[in-house]
């Protein structure tokens, strides 16, 4: 391990150290996880940590190779891009539309896919990831929630599966990293958070757009469900 990872495996520790993150894998109490060599990461998205803490509870010899996917408008300029970019390895992309998320984003609904061109180019980046053999971090409700609701996905999860089918889709449920980082805020606050790694999701040759997202967001949204339950029980 030559010194730049070095420094990047330091950076990593003081990352889950900040944000107190706990991982596991499904369906255990704190067994660890198995990482693949690719995949598409999706999770939800509550904090500016996520990508961050993402990263960082990747073994050492995959970041390298896991690009996360960032809103421009936030880490695209001066020393958070640099970041982003230099330290990361992020890929920006515009956000042409920054959705409310609401509780009725919350609710499973029909999925649209705009097929805007905008969209779409953003898509070319990131297949063109894919076929270089890297994986990716994606967050497909597209904007920022309060942390325990899920809102429906963007079409871009099913089409980035179908193109390339063979890639697990691995579905990642994050607790509580809206907390340390709330959004509007710079500076985090401690807390306990946790990262559960899902088993890897795959698209079936003729499953609906509709369908596979949301099979996708149930996995999301039926962990955060049973937190909730476990909170009021």
């Amino acid at each position: 391990m030559n010194v730049k990872q070095l420094l990047k495996r330091g950076l990593s520790g003081l990352i889950t150290t900040a944000s107190g993150a706990r991982v596991r894998a499904e369906g255990t109490d704190g067994e660890a996880p198995d990482f693949p060599p690719q995949a598409i990461y999706f999770a939800n998205h509550s904090s500016h940590l996520d990508f961050v803490t993402l990263w960082a509870i990747m073994p050492a010899e995959l970041q390298p190779k896991v690009r996360p996917i960032a809103a421009a408008d936030y880490w695209g300029s001066g020393l958070k891009q640099s970041v982003a970019e230099g330290i990361f390895n992020a890929h920006l992309v515009h956000r042409y539309k920054d959705r409310a998320h609401t509780p009725a984003d919350a609710r499973p609904t029909r999925q649209t896919d705009s097929g805007s061109s905008p969209k779409t180019s953003q898509l070319t980046g990131m297949t063109d990831i894919l076929d270089a053999g890297d994986s990716l971090i994606i967050f497909p409700e597209g904007t920022r929630g309060p942390g325990d609701q899920v809102a429906t996905f963007q079409a871009g999860l099913y089409r980035l599966a179908q193109h390339a089918p063979e890639v697990p889709v691995v579905p990642v449920t994050l607790k509580n990293l809206s907390r340390i980082l709330p959004k509007g805020e710079t500076i985090p606050v401690p807390r306990l958070s946790q990262v559960i790694v899902h088993q890897p999701l795959f698209v079936d040759d003729d499953e609906s757009q509709e369908h596979f997202l949301s099979r996708a967001r149930g996995v999301l949204a039926d962990e955060l469900a049973t937190d909730a339950q476990g909170e009021t029980a």
